[in-house]
């Protein structure tokens, strides 16, 4: 067996057996055939986008209708035209296509990343590809998001397909608009772009978004007009803000201070500090070419921000991830680089992993006749953690997010600041920077 073959036959057993032990641990968490609470036994959400195209479909009012009986849509009008394809399939089809769409899409989402930090598409990155989409599985964003049926990793993958591409690609910024007419946190990136003047990206951006606006004033009028001029404005309807699950500064002040009416001075304070550390840092990440950095930290700053963030908005942890593993890759890189990497992955997915909770009663919005409750989420411990810990269990994605601005203002703003030039400039030289 040449070298070659060897070293990709060791990747693909090493991938196997990683992804061997996710699945072992997956089943610990939860076993897939667990009724109801099987990672893909529920998808709700999905139930949710299919009975909103079907009332739009049989010409109900998508915003006033209570979809299967108690739920509100809550997504622009734009997102049901493609949604609909799935409401004409049966559902239990449509979990099929959806759930394998997911793992598709995270697949592409890793290799993406490792592409964009100069990593070739070879079939060891593969491997590795494979193993971690059974291991983000074990986040709780990316369990949930396939639990509940949700958008998320379509959507990000989406942004990064658009974002990773050179500066001066083609309508860079367009699929970005795209994805924030379906769900508008991404119109975030119209001010990260902004910050940076590349007003090209930003044009894009505002363009792929407004096209999304205009297609559904011409496909859907009615809905059109109730969305932009009145349901926009409601964030209740995507839930209330005391809510564990609400992984938003709003949901921290509302969780601590045990009131559904947060501070609106206090969250507004805690907004502008959260922009300044998110756009901070993901300027400077991009100004020391570092772009797949600063396009997550931008995502995760436009959840910390948002006035309502479900724990499995928090997909943005994937691109962190790969980051991670990509640095502990390097062999460039000193023992001290790698081993804090290390640590960091280590930190990020013992804090966003899938922790589960049991409940000996249902929850509200649990079937009356299901007589258990299995929830994941470390948020879900705060209900039962001691007090000393109540703080950091009730806002653990804010952590990562205040973790990873924190990192890269000390790494790239002190460590890897780059050398002041000489005043001979003339001067010769036998020292070089240390790679990227």
């Amino acid at each position: 067996m040449t070298g070659g073959r060897g070293r990709r036959f060791v990747w693909c057993v090493a991938a196997l057996a990683i992804v061997a032990l996710a699945l072992w641990c997956q089943h610990l968490i939860l076993p897939l055939s667990t009724p109801f609470w099987g990672l893909f036994d529920y998808q709700l959400d999905l139930d949710v986008y299919r009975a909103g195209a079907l009332t739009v479909w049989d010409g109900g009012s998508l915003y006033d209708a209570k979809l299967l009986g108690q739920m509100d849509y809550t997504y622009a009008p734009v997102s049901v035209i493609v949604l609909m394809p799935f409401a004409w399939m049966s559902f239990e089809t449509a979990r099929i296509v959806w759930s394998a769409g997911i793992l598709i899409a995270l697949y592409l989402v890793i290799v993406l990343c490792f592409r964009a930090l100069g990593r070739d598409v070879n079939w060891p990155l593969r491997c590795l590809a494979i193993a971690l989409v059974a291991v983000s599985m074990l986040l709780e964003p990316v369990r949930t998001t396939i639990w509940y049926g949700q958008i998320n990793v379509f959507l990000l993958l989406i942004i990064l397909a658009d974002l990773v591409r050179p500066d001066g690609s083609r309508l860079k910024g367009v699929g970005t608009g795209i994805a924030a007419g379906i769900k508008l946190t991404p119109l975030i990136f119209v001010l990260y772009f902004a910050l940076l003047r590349r007003w090209r990206e930003t044009a894009g951006v505002l363009g792929g978004f407004l096209l999304t606006v205009v297609v559904g004033f011409v496909v859907l009028p009615k809905e059109s007009w109730s969305y932009w001029t009145d349901k926009i404005f409601d964030s209740n309807r995507v839930g209330a803000p005391q809510t564990l699950g609400n992984q938003s500064l709003r949901g921290l002040i509302a969780n601590l201070m045990h009131t559904d009416a947060p501070n609106t001075a206090v969250w507004m304070v805690l907004v502008l500090i959260a922009l300044a550390l998110g756009m901070g840092s993901a300027v400077l990440a991009h100004r020391r070419g570092h772009e797949l950095l600063a396009i997550s930290i931008v995502g995760m700053t436009s959840c910390a921000v948002s006035p309502m963030a479900w724990g499995h908005h928090w997909v943005w942890f994937v691109p962190i991830v790969v980051i991670c593993v990509n640095l502990l890759l390097r062999t460039d890189l000193s023992a001290i680089r790698r081993a804090f990497a290390g640590i960091g992955l280590v930190a990020l997915v013992l804090t966003a992993f899938a922790w589960r909770t049991h409940f000996a009663y249902p929850m509200w919005f649990v079937n009356r006749t299901v007589p258990d409750a299995y929830f994941t989420g470390l948020f879900f411990k705060a209900q039962t953690g001691p007090a000393w810990a109540q703080a950091f269990l009730v806002y653990p994605y804010n952590a990562i997010f205040l973790g990873t601005t924190i990192a890269t203002f000390v790494v790239l703003g002190l460590l890897d600041r780059p050398p002041r030039p000489t005043q001979d400039h003339t001067a010769p030289t036998d020292t070089a920077a240390p790679p990227s």
